[in-house]
């Protein structure tokens, strides 16, 4: 059991990534309370998915920024290194060729702040789990 110093919450995990104190109402907001260097590219993922598939519904879930359309969905976070972008083991293994120079885990690809953001690829990925 680990307690945040800041907050007080208790954690089943040691050191457990979370928000102290209320969580963001909007993914503007979400970015926004992310440090300044990871903007430009929480916004460029943002824009990304709103543009890829139509009628996408947008919200906060799990203190992150999710994705729905149709009772699918997708997700990301801001990491310290990069974004992670939550689409599942399934669609990481049918796109593994195109994402075979980003690190992949379970069901997320891991997005380094340090490289330019394959914006094509995203929202290709992003049509495939919401169309």
């Amino acid at each position: 059991m680990w307690t945040c110093p800041k907050c007080g919450r208790a954690f089943q995990r040691k050191n457990q990534g979370h928000y102290c104190g209320k969580a963001p109402e909007t993914v503007l907001e979400y970015i926004n309370a992310q440090p300044l260097a990871t903007h430009s590219h929480l916004t460029e993922m943002m824009i990304t998915l709103r543009n890829s598939v139509p009628w996408i519904k947008e919200r906060i879930l799990w203190s992150m920024p999710y994705y729905e359309k149709e009772g699918k969905a997708i997700s990301f976070s801001a990491c310290k290194e990069h974004i992670s972008f939550y689409v599942g083991a399934e669609v990481i293994e049918e796109f593994a060729s195109e994402l075979n120079e980003f690190v992949t885990k379970k069901n997320a690809i891991y997005f380094p702040y340090h490289k330019a953001l394959p914006t094509k690829l995203i929202a290709t990925i992003a049509k495939r789990c919401l169309s």
